[in-house]
């Protein structure tokens, strides 16, 4: 995949998504291609992108199976990102920056690190805290998240509350791919819900922000809100 911070962006029209959900078909250069998807979920559970312009970018790995992958579609000014993992390299960037001074110490932050057989997102050892980032895709200023039902996010929330219980320190961070959500809605008749709200109990930070792609680069625009109808007790 591409690793650089200013990738070369090309232009195509998106015309549908395959049946393997890391694949779809755009049309570049007047030609039908196959490009590969970034993200574990179809789009079409979040974007209608049949027919519109969307970023590509060249994949960089030789054992690839396509020459580019989807990045980006134009959204008003700006563009709502289509790689997930976008949401990571914000925080990951911006990680030593004030926006994120609550977190104290951070002069040693590391990626994908393992605690306790946990597998965190980053992991400050100055202060022994885990961050764990999720993206989110919408088109709405008030996003629902989560979108949809993930066994795998309840497991990692039951791990979170046994670190948390261990004495580790957790972030759980929201990210939304297009700049215009103005705030996270979390939906209170859920698994989810009820586990996400163990953890803060525990002590678990929960934080979100939008995302920008600016001057080739993804950037941080502003930290949302986030909100929950029921009311969360010790």
């Amino acid at each position: 995949m591409q690793t650089t911070d200013k990738p070369i962006y090309l232009e195509a029209t998106f015309i549908r998504e395959l049946k393997n959900r890391f694949l779809c078909e755009v049309e570049f250069n007047g030609e039908s291609v196959v490009c590969y998807v970034p993200s574990s979920c179809h789009l079409s559970n979040f974007l209608k992108l049949e027919g519109k312009k969307v970023l590509l970018v060249p994949t960089l790995t030789k054992s690839s199976r396509t020459k580019y992958a989807l990045f980006a579609v134009p959204y008003k000014r700006n563009y709502i990102l289509l790689n997930t993992s976008m949401a990571n390299r914000a925080i990951e960037r911006n990680i030593h920056s004030r926006r994120f001074a609550y977190l104290g110490k951070r002069n040693r932050a590391t990626k994908e690190h393992y605690v306790n057989g946990y597998k965190s997102d980053l992991f400050i050892e100055d202060t022994n805290t885990i961050i764990e980032i999720k993206s989110i895709l919408s088109i709405e200023k008030n996003a629902s998240f989560p979108t949809v039902y993930s066994e795998r996010s309840l497991k990692q929330l039951e791990k979170i509350r046994e670190l948390l219980e261990e004495g580790y320190k957790v972030c759980y961070i929201i990210v939304s791919l297009s700049p215009y959500v103005e705030a996270i809605e979390i939906n209170v008749d859920t698994p989810f819900y009820t586990e996400l709200v163990k953890c803060i109990n525990k002590g678990m930070r929960l934080s979100a922000y939008s995302c920008k792609l600016a001057d080739g680069t993804i950037e941080i625009k502003r930290e949302i809100q986030i909100r929950m109808n029921s009311i969360i007790e010790k």
